[in-house]
């Protein structure tokens, strides 16, 4: 039996903070990431501080991890800027990426040796619907997303023969604080309506397909992008 051992990054709210819930109920030690400094876990979590906006904070959580023993790495950080491309600062370009990738990445680099060895692994990561379909406004963000679904796919192949599964896991419109704050009151109705399923997801819902995608019961499925949306990228 594998170590349970899982990291998830962005774990103190929304998808991230009921995904970690999930794999402490499922037996994970479970370590979170977060910007502050000072910041309670979610019960039964270890906490580790760090700021994906700076590089070297990212290289030093990098090293940290790789010496945990992790079994499950879930990358859900994330952050997204709106507006169109022509008041897109160059910077704030480089930092979604940096957030949405990069760190995705450093990440998936510092545990997957570690899972080679053990012969175990489950990387989840975290995408969007936008990394399918896209909506004006977004195109730093779905620049983001579709980069992270080629990162895991290519990852996939390449640890295959490892027993190391890499998926991703792409939320629609789900009702967390970056939603709201993102479309605001009346976007999020407008949104509502537009779901098949005529509500928006719950962070709970994705959290039991992450549990999933990391579980000793996915066993065949890898190199995915798997869209939970309530339908609505089948409009």
């Amino acid at each position: 039996m594998p170590e349970k051992r899982a990291l998830v990054t962005g774990g103190t709210r929304g998808i991230g903070l009921a995904t970690a819930l999930v794999l402490v109920r499922s037996g994970h030690e479970v370590f979170v990431t977060g910007r502050s400094s000072q910041c309670e876990p979610p019960p039964g979590c270890h906490y580790l501080s760090c700021d994906f906006a700076d590089l070297a904070a990212l290289e030093r959580l990098a090293s940290t991890i790789g010496d945990l023993r992790l079994s499950v790495l879930v990358n859900n950080a994330g952050i997204n800027k709106i507006g169109p491309l022509s008041q897109c600062d160059p910077k704030d370009f480089a930092l979604i990426h940096q957030v949405n990738v990069t760190a995705p990445f450093m990440l998936c680099r510092a545990v997957v040796p570690g899972m080679q060895s053990r012969r175990f692994g489950r990387i989840v990561n975290i995408a969007s619907i936008f990394s399918v379909v896209s909506k004006e406004g977004r195109s730093a963000y779905s620049a983001s997303k579709f980069g992270l679904v080629g990162l895991s796919r290519s990852l996939a192949i390449e640890v295959a023969a490892d027993n190391i599964l890499v998926n991703c896991l792409s939320p629609g419109f789900i009702d967390t604080d970056l939603t709201r704050a993102n479309l605001g009151p009346a976007g999020m109705q407008e949104m509502q309506a537009r779901v098949p399923m005529q509500r928006l997801g719950q962070p709970e819902e994705i959290a039991r397909y992450i549990g999933f995608l990391a579980s000793e019961d996915n066993t065949y499925m890898t190199g995915q992008n798997v869209i939970v949306d309530g339908g609505f990228t089948c409009v």
